[in-house]
Parts: structure tokens; sequence; C-alpha cells
């Protein structure tokens, strides 16, 4: 019985590095558009207004894109803590993603959501995203200082569900546009807030039923 509970949480355990694996690759294409740095290029082509209006624009962009990968590669592996046998290696992962949401990519995403596709309604749902990801990392960090951990790793959850919504926002972008074929200005409004609701919701829910 024992063996067979270890067998399914190894094959769940495969799964879900498989899963990451492919869908961090995909998000690494999309960063790897940007190297070199060129102002008209993928998403920049219809930022246009804000990169000739706004010369810091750029700057914030350019910030939140390339930490962004490093936020998403060190919060998984701080998942995986327990798999690498390395010491303090789960407490370094850790202050290195903490250190490049708190500093660099949650910032930059508020300053970029004021200028996000989509209207207003857009707008508010990424500023509130970026907002709600800082608070949640600083929450996890100072309860980690307080050495409440159990506390500490229910809120790095929470923030790892704001962290993975680089992906599911792109996910349902993928959905929503191949079964409606909307306008894309209304895809944003729908997927500014179903990037990271849904996640948060399942992480409180897992939360609330003890299995994080």
């Amino acid at each position: 019985m024992l063996s067979a509970q270890r067998s399914k949480s190894n094959l769940l355990k495969i799964l879900l590095i498989a899963g990451f694996g492919y869908f961090f690759w995909l998000m690494l294409k999309i960063i790897l558009e940007y190297i070199p740095l060129r102002p008209d290029v993928s998403f920049l082509m219809i930022k246009q207004t804000e990169v000739t209006q706004r010369p810091e624009y750029l700057y914030f962009f350019y910030t939140h894109v390339y930490t962004s990968i490093f936020v998403l590669l060190s919060g998984f592996l701080a998942i995986l803590r327990k798999d690498f046998g390395i010491k303090n290696f789960h407490r370094n992962v850790g202050k290195i993603y903490i250190f490049l949401i708190l500093i660099l990519a949650a910032p930059s995403g508020m300053y970029m959501g004021i200028f996000a596709n989509g209207g207003l309604y857009s707008k508010i749902s990424f500023v509130m995203l970026g907002s709600l990801w800082w608070f949640s990392t600083f929450k996890a960090y100072k309860l980690a200082r307080q050495k409440k951990f159990e506390a500490h790793k229910q809120w790095m959850w929470r923030s790892f569900a704001f962290t993975i919504s680089a992906i599911t926002l792109r996910m349902w972008k993928v959905i929503i546009v191949y079964a409606f074929h909307p306008d894309p200005m209304d895809v944003y409004q729908v997927i500014a807030w179903l990037g990271w609701i849904p996640n948060i919701h399942l992480v409180e829910y897992l939360i609330a039923k003890k299995y994080l």
C-alpha cells in the first residue's frame, strides 16, 4: 500500500515537472524574442504609444520580462526543495524569488498595468495582480523571518499562484481566441482577470482542505 502511494506521488511529481518544463520553455521562447533589445517586436508592436511617449516604459517592460522568467524558475525550484538534498537550498532559492518579486518584477508589473490593453477593467486587474503579488510575497518573507513556517508556506503558495498567472493568462488567451474569436481588446478584458483569479481560488481551496 505504501509503495503504491509512493509510486503515485512520484508519477504526479514527474507530470508536474514535465508540465512546468513545457510551459517554462514556451515562456522562455517569448522572452527570447526581446533579445537583443528592440522596441518594435512582438507585444511592443501594439505598445508604440507608450514606447514613444514614455521613455521609461521600456525600462519597466524589460525589467518585468527578464526577471519574471527567473521568478518562475526559482519559485518552482523552491516547491521541490526536498528533492535536491542541498543544504539551505530552499532558503537561498527563496531569497532569490522574494528579492526579484519585491524589488523588480512586481513593481514593474504594477507600472505596466497602468497602461494595460483592454481599458479600465484590464488596468484595474493588472494593478491588483501586481499589488497582491507583492503583498503575498512580502507577507511570506515576514513570516519566514518570524519562523512561522507553516503560515509562510501558505503565503508562498499564494504568491506562486500569482506568479504563474504569466502562464495561465496565456493559456486562457489561446482557449478564448480559438473558441470564440473575439475582438483582441475584448480578450484582454477577460484574461486580465482569468489569468489570476482561478489560480488564487484554487490555492485557497487547497489550503482550506489542508492539502498545502
